[in-house]
């Protein structure tokens, strides 16, 4: 009898609207890529929300800048990294990222 796999990451999420979409997350993306050895889970983090930056995905920045800390990435590191895109992928991406950090590490405004 095959046993059923726990819901679990993406399956306990999005698996009721969108199963195969979870499955390729689960697997795929988090059981394959971010397990390679050729790159550590804290670079994987960086250059993942580096990305989620630029492209504006700040949605995704909610999961990923407290899992790049989970991974050792510092709230500096995140932040300095927010600033240096400033310059490549433009103001208005670096704003709303580090907007949403500030509201992510819990920060009041001053």
């Amino acid at each position: 009898m095959a046993r059923e796999k726990a819901a679990s990451g993406a399956r306990a999420t999005i698996g009721d609207v969108a199963p195969k979409l979870a499955e390729l997350t689960d697997d795929t993306l988090f059981g394959d890529i971010w397990e390679r050895p050729q790159l550590s889970k804290r670079d994987r983090s960086l250059i993942t929300c580096a990305a989620l930056v630029a492209t504006g995905k700040t949605e995704q920045m909610s999961f990923h800048f407290p899992r790049a800390l989970e991974n050792g990435v510092t709230e500096d590191e995140l932040i300095e990294m927010i600033t240096h895109l400033a310059f490549y992928v433009g103001w208005p991406s670096a704003m709303s990222a580090v907007t949403k950090a500030k509201e992510l590490f819990g920060k009041k405004a001053g």
